[in-house]
């Protein structure tokens, strides 16, 4: 390990290449930074550790925060690494994986030698970012709901229950049978889903039932009637207020509007 390197450890922060640098305690000022930085932050909690991204941090005077892993990398190595995804999606919070918690303890708490150093940190920190993309791409990072309202096991229930509607839209479900089939109670499915996604249960079937209902317009020979009902709705008057409050005009018009265009 280079004289440089060991300064840059002493100062609190990681070099990792121009492309990346990692913050790893309070107040660090004067630490090279990536041009157009994207941040990934690690924060402990009494019961849950999250992973926050931010595509666009303000980076100025002192970094870092106690108690916190800063990961600074640059944009376009993260799209290269795969993470065109997490850029995309702006600002968001996780819940911090097993997997991910324990890298970021060995970078904290490095088992290496002291010559061996900062070659375990550099790799771990690229391990870490890595990882992060990896769970990210696979589905395995769980967001945060409310400030973290929510445990991780509750979220991925409410991720359960929001495919179910997917899935299961035209048939007649029930707030009661959605909280029964993902394991949570009738109140907390219905506050923790709209903590989650920002709209309640009732609003996520009737979106899907009129996607599926505009997609069966536009791909199907079917009588209007016969969607409607395919698609959850008793009646057709019925079906016709709610498709045109969604979409703006009646289901007829919108078949015939989209075939001649």
């Amino acid at each position: 390990m280079s004289q440089q390197d060991h300064a840059h450890a002493a100062a609190g922060y990681i070099l990792v290449s121009p492309e990346m640098t990692a913050i790893l305690r309070e107040g660090v000022a004067g630490a090279p930074l990536p041009v157009r930085a994207v941040e990934l932050s690690v924060t402990p909690g009494p019961r849950d550790w999250t992973l926050r991204l931010d595509p666009a941090p303000r980076l100025s005077g002192a970094l870092g925060q106690a108690d916190r892993i800063v990961f600074l990398v640059q944009r376009d190595a993260l799209e290269r690494l795969g993470g065109a995804g997490l850029v995309m999606l702006g600002v968001a919070g996780f819940h911090l994986t097993a997997e991910l918690r324990a890298i970021a303890l060995a970078l904290r708490e490095p088992a290496a030698g002291t010559e061996a150093r900062s070659t375990y940190q550099m790799a771990k920190c690229i391990e870490f970012v890595c990882e992060a993309i990896r769970q990210f791409r696979a589905g395995e990072l769980v967001p945060l709901a409310g400030e973290g309202c929510l445990s991780p096991a509750d979220t991925r229930r409410m991720i359960a229950a929001r495919q179910m509607i997917a899935d299961r839209a035209q048939e007649k479900l029930s707030l009661d049978a959605i909280a029964r089939a993902c394991g949570l109670s009738r109140s907390k499915l219905t506050r923790g889903f709209k903590a989650l996604f920002d709209y309640t249960v009732t609003q996520a079937i009737a979106e899907r039932r009129l996607e599926l209902a505009s997609q069966m317009l536009l791909t199907t020979d079917l009588p209007v009637s016969s969607i409607g009902y395919e698609t959850g709705y008793l009646n057709n008057a019925s079906f016709a207020r709610a498709f045109g409050r969604r979409y703006g005009r009646s289901p007829s018009d919108f078949r015939c509007g989209r075939l001649a265009a």
